[in-house]
């Protein structure tokens, strides 16, 4: 699977980033993945590669490329429960200081280049996201409702910025909820938003999980959960993006 080290020029400055894509050459369509709040590591190199074999050019950019190159900060091999407070005590400044005005800019700067690269062709594409990159997720495809046709989040707080974000969202939408995230009343009030927005969706909790269970290095991992998110991923992707 072949596999670039990429830097996206932004308004602030290059981004690092890393793209996987399939082998043979031709063009592909394009997906941008965010990662969760523990950034680019192998974990997110491996769904890179997995989804970018079933036919897509997949850039994953560094979220803290502000803060430094990925890694931003050393990351234990694995991350448990009990390294989790001091790892988020280094983390949440830099989540903090990505603004919307932030996000919005590098969305911008993000699918301009995707959309730019050799292997990736023309027509929309997909944006989906982990954690805090749920909502990157969802508010590229917000404010690129031409652009973007798929739009993917799981265990993501996609719902924060109320339901007059989502009624911009023309893409198809899978939300995929870890069952510790939001009540079923907060599901429901984010899936009538959903569904005033007249866009094809599904949003549900994935059974017996909590926040992180599609991440391997975590003890959030769920292997069920992790597939459930495939079997959901790859038909919206294969729906919404036009093959080459």
């Amino acid at each position: 699977m072949p596999t670039k080290t990429l830097h996206i020029p932004t308004a602030d400055g290059q981004a690092d980033a890393f793209a996987a894509f399939p082998d043979g050459g031709g063009r592909h369509p394009g997906v941008l993945m965010h990662a969760d709040g523990f950034g680019i590591r192998p974990v997110l190199r491996e769904m890179a590669r997995e989804l970018a074999g079933h036919g897509y050019y997949v850039l994953v950019p560094n979220l803290f490329y502000r803060h430094g190159p990925a890694p931003v900060i050393e990351l234990p091999e694995h991350i448990g429960d009990e390294v989790r407070p001091a790892v988020f005590a280094q983390l949440m400044p830099l989540i903090e200081a990505h603004t919307t005005e932030r996000v919005l800019s590098d969305a911008d700067a993000y699918l301009k280049f995707l959309t730019a690269q050799p292997e990736v062709s023309a027509g929309p594409v997909a944006v989906t996201g982990y954690c805090i990159g749920g909502l990157l997720a969802t508010r590229t495809a917000a404010a690129h409702p031409g652009q973007v046709a798929a739009l993917a989040a799981f265990h993501g707080p996609v719902g924060v910025d109320g339901p007059d974000s989502l009624s911009k969202l023309t893409a198809e939408v899978h939300f995929g909820h870890a069952e510790s995230d939001l009540t079923p009343e907060a599901l429901g009030e984010l899936n009538q938003a959903l569904d005033a927005a007249g866009v094809g969706f599904t949003s549900e909790f994935y059974p017996g999980t909590v926040h992180g269970f599609t991440m391997s290095d975590t003890d959030a991992f769920n292997p069920a959960a992790l597939q459930l998110h495939w079997d959901r991923l790859l038909p919206l992707l294969g729906r919404a993006l036009t093959k080459s």
